[in-house]
């Protein structure tokens, strides 16, 4: 009987596989997009620096890597905040009264 369940549950399981797959690259890939931004920011200041860039055109840049950090800095802590436990309170049976 269980050969039986694995052989049809098999395509399903197969699927869910690779939607976790999927879903687990891109959370890495937004992760390392955060890193690269950093490093990204970081040359800029040694751009401008050194003179190959002018005060600017490193406010543009600047602000638009800002602003891309920022918006990945907010959708984590959206998801954060979804991941919250969610607590239930039981109401308690109503007092009977005595007799």
């Amino acid at each position: 009987m269980f050969l039986i369940d694995d052989i049809l549950l098999a395509p399903v399981r197969g699927l869910f596989w690779v939607f976790k797959e999927i879903r687990d690259a891109a959370e890495e890939e937004q992760t390392n997009e955060a890193g690269d931004i950093t490093a990204k920011l970081s040359e800029l200041y040694m751009m401008l620096e050194t003179g190959q860039m002018t005060e600017a055109e490193f406010d543009t840049e600047e602000k638009a890597l800002l602003d891309r950090l920022d918006a990945i800095k907010e959708k984590d802590d959206r998801e954060e905040e979804d991941d919250k436990d969610i607590v239930i309170r039981k109401r308690r049976p109503p007092k009977r009264a005595k007799s």
